[in-house]
Parts: structure tokens; sequence; C-alpha cells
């Protein structure tokens, strides 16, 4: 029976023409699924249902979910992350317990913005705005960051980010602008990447997690509902690790007081 599928070019030049019409005509895709990004049950002949392509250095895992929680796309990951992927699936891995912040990620390479061997720390954390929480990523080095083939020993993480058009934060109670092309992909539950526009229209990673980093129900809940998340970064040192959410607000709000705080409103893709 055929099925109510999205398959993407970019799926589709992966796995090929002939297994994408299989596929569409239900001999491949099952009926019943469970969603790999909110996890509840799907049903590809009854909803619009979005192919989901995992890839690999070898190898490869097609997945399942609604159309109306993540679009049909290619996610390139690493071996460990796919292995990761599929422990999340079946339940192995326990998310943080709800209203704390999530550990930060480690990021499996350098951001692609430099060549300095700097990586990202990324915390998962609720900002409050305007009486409303808001889901926000907090983005920290753990090192200076420098332009590519720069020899300065000067830390240039802010002013890539406002080239990349990121603006200064002045008063943590006024909610970040958006900025175009980027966006928060979430797949199974999980934080897999952080996307900039790419040079060919396509977005590519400017920050993936080394292991899919888990996010609380609060944090969530709080992405579905705005479909926005805020991301703020700082230089190294400026932030650190902050064990809750309170402390967390006091170290961006003392970021943003002397001027070592950039932020900006971007799409979530996934659920």
């Amino acid at each position: 029976m055929p099925r109510m599928l999205d398959v993407s070019d970019d799926v589709r030049a992966e796995i090929g023409d002939e297994e994408a019409d299989r596929l569409l005509a239900g001999e491949d895709a099952p009926g019943s699924y469970d969603c790999t990004s909110c996890r509840t049950p799907g049903n590809s002949e009854q909803e619009r249902t979005s192919t989901v392509l995992f890839v690999g250095e070898e190898t490869a895992v097609l997945a399942f979910a609604h159309a109306t929680c993540i679009p049909s796309q290619v996610v390139p990951v690493s071996e460990e992350q796919l292995r990761g992927a599929v422990r999340s699936i079946t339940g192995e891995d326990a998310a943080p317990a709800p209203g704390a912040p999530s550990a930060p990620g480690a990021p499996s390479a350098p951001i692609p913005t430099t060549d300095r061997q700097a990586t990202l720390g990324i915390t998962c954390g609720l900002v409050l705005i305007n009486e409303e929480l808001h889901p926000a990523l907090v983005v920290e080095p753990n090192g200076p960051i420098a332009r590519p083939g720069s020899t300065s020993l000067d830390d240039d993480f802010l002013p890539l980010l406002l080239e990349h058009g990121f603006t200064p934060v002045s008063d943590m109670n006024q909610r970040p602008a958006p900025i175009a092309g980027w966006s928060a992909l979430l797949a199974m539950g999980k934080l897999h990447a952080v996307l900039q526009p790419g040079t060919t229209g396509s977005q590519s990673a400017w920050w993936q997690a080394h292991q899919p980093l888990a996010v609380s129900d609060g944090w969530r809940t709080a992405a579905n509902k705005e479909k926005t998340v805020l991301m703020y970064a700082a230089p190294s040192g400026t932030i650190g690790h902050q064990p809750r959410e309170d402390l967390m607000r006091q170290a961006l709000e003392q970021a943003a007081a002397k001027g070592l705080l950039v932020a900006a409103a971007m799409p979530l893709a996934g659920t």
C-alpha cells in the first residue's frame, strides 16, 4: 500500500531512486513506527511521514518521523553517534531531571570558522524573559578562538559571531533578534547540531555533538511550544558550567554587563 512519505532530494540521492520508489510504494517502509524525533507512534499510511537518514562513516540508518516534527533530511553523524542514536531509540539513555540544565555537549571537531583547536561546550537551559520560559543554548569555547590563518593571540570568537549576524546582549530581559539561515537540530529527543548557512544554499554543521545531547523535559516542552531556540555565546572562561539555571542566568547577566555576550533566536528543527 502506498505510503504518505516525504523523501527529500538529499535522502533520495543517498539511497537511490529505486529504494526511494520502493519506500513510497510501501514495499520497504513500515506502516506503523515510533517517531525518531518525538518518540510517539506514527503511521505512514494515515499521516505525512518524513524519512530521516542518519549517515555515519561506514553505515547509515533510515528512520521515520512525523512530518510535523522534522523534515525529511540527511543527518551526518559519526559511527559513535550512530550507535548512540540506536541506543536512544531503544531507550537505554536517560534524560536529565526536568528543570536541571543539561550537561555541556562535547563537539567532535573545532568550530569550522577557525583553525585553532578550541572546542565548544554547549549547555541547554531555560531562560525567563517577560515571565515566559524560553529554551536556550549557552555556548562557550574551552579556549580562545582565532580566525583562520591568524597568528594573533586575540580571542575572535565574539567578532566572528557578530559577523555571522549575532547581536550583543545588554539586557537579558530582551528577547534576542532572529538570525537567518541558522537552526538547532533535535532528533530522537536529543540535540544533535547547530546548523549555519552553507555556501551552496544548504546548511552545514557549525557545532555537532560528539554524542547526542539529552535535554530536559521542561526544555523540550518549551522548545515545542516556541518552535524557536535562543542561543547565547560568550568567550572562554566567561560563563562556566553552572549546575542550576538560576546560577546560569546570573552568569549570563554578568557577561552581558561586561559586553561579553552575544545572542540570536533560531528555529527548532525536530522536537
